[in-house]
């Protein structure tokens, strides 16, 4: 079977934790080299997951003439400029989210990779979840009629840390909702095949002292009518967490607690009513169990690069282009101008 041949920019982190192990169960996969900023480093990596070379430059991975595409998973303030990079090299790119600083600045990297001929995809893994499929699926089918109301919510607990790049906002950009309200806005839209078209929000530091926000809420209308609630967080323990997603239509609901995060789980529970007839007066509410949906777990990694392999492999439309993580990236500064601004913002 032909195979994607994979160089890695920024092997720590994430990379090393899940995007890597993923890439290493994949078919159509092969990890050729990694990048680290030290030579002690990238050895280590190399080492550890037995490819061909490691690199302590950007420069000198982009060079090997063996490597297809690469991964870049290095801070956020990077992005643009090693993904421009790659592209001149005739790279294909997998770049974790947000693509750049800006929206603007990412509009400028699709485009140029455009005009290089490399294709480029965002790092918005979540997508490839069973469960996140499943609930697509059920709203594409009318399963739950008209989707009237949304909420998600993604969270970790992220204490002050003295030099942790995401609690800088001229690295990362932003906090909590730039770090993970991105994958709560981008699966509502994605789930509800709609796009957003109004936010307002709110984004305080409560309990920590760094200046990024660690707390985020975020409202949304979507083109299609739905109102949405995204809350991200980087101060509720990580043991009282849920990761849920939640939609209800005018004729039922899909409630799923930890059907999102880096690992593929969690719990959906499915109600599908039919056309209702008319005002209930006594509201008495009905004993009704929803239904369970079976799917089978994977590995949300894995389906990404396999996705993302397939796609160069056989011209199939990528599953995650990154000209729409720009258009999320919009969303989130449209939801910190309104914060600041204390308005709504219509996009």
């Amino acid at each position: 079977m032909k195979k994607i041949r994979w160089g890695v920019i920024g092997a720590g982190g994430i990379a090393e934790r899940r995007t890597i192990p993923g890439m290493m169960l994949c078919e159509n996969a092969e990890l050729v080299a990694v990048m680290e900023i030290s030579a002690e480093r990238a050895e280590a990596c190399r080492a550890k997951w037995g490819c061909k070379r490691a690199y302590d430059t950007v420069e000198a991975l982009l060079a090997d003439p063996e490597i297809d595409a690469v991964y870049i998973a290095t801070p956020v303030t990077f992005h643009a400029q090693q993904a421009m990079a790659a592209a001149d090299a005739g790279k294909h790119i997998l770049i974790e989210k947000p693509i750049a600083m800006s929206s603007e600045e990412g509009q400028k990297v699709v485009d140029y990779c455009e005009s290089k001929g490399v294709k480029i995809a965002a790092g918005l893994m979540m997508r490839f979840g069973s469960y996140v499929q499943a609930m697509k699926k059920a709203v594409a089918e009318g399963k739950i009629g008209k989707p009237v109301s949304g909420y998600a919510q993604f969270t970790c607990w992220y204490p002050d840390t003295p030099g942790a790049w995401r609690q800088s906002k001229k690295i990362a950009g932003g906090g909590a909702m730039m770090d993970m309200g991105v994958h709560c806005i981008d699966l509502l839209q994605y789930i509800l095949g709609t796009s957003v078209k109004q936010v307002a929000a709110f984004h305080d530091t409560i309990s920590f002292s760094y200046e990024v926000e660690d707390s985020s809420m975020v409202m949304l209308r979507m083109e299609n009518g739905c109102q949405c609630v995204v809350q991200s967080n980087f101060n509720i323990p990580d043991d009282a967490s849920l990761w849920r997603i939640e939609l209800f239509g005018d004729q039922g609901r899909l409630i799923g607690n930890g059907v999102i995060g880096q690992v593929d789980g969690g719990e959906l529970d499915a109600m599908f009513l039919g056309e209702q007839g008319g005002y209930d007066a006594q509201q008495d509410k009905k004993n009704i169990t929803g239904q369970t949906i079976d799917v089978t777990f994977g590995d949300c990694y894995e389906r990404q690069i396999t996705s993302f392999c397939d796609s160069l492999l056989t011209g199939a439309p990528m599953e995650v282009p990154a000209e729409q993580a720009v258009q999320v990236q919009r969303i989130m500064e449209a939801a910190y101008r309104s914060n600041d601004e204390k308005t709504i913002v219509t996009l």
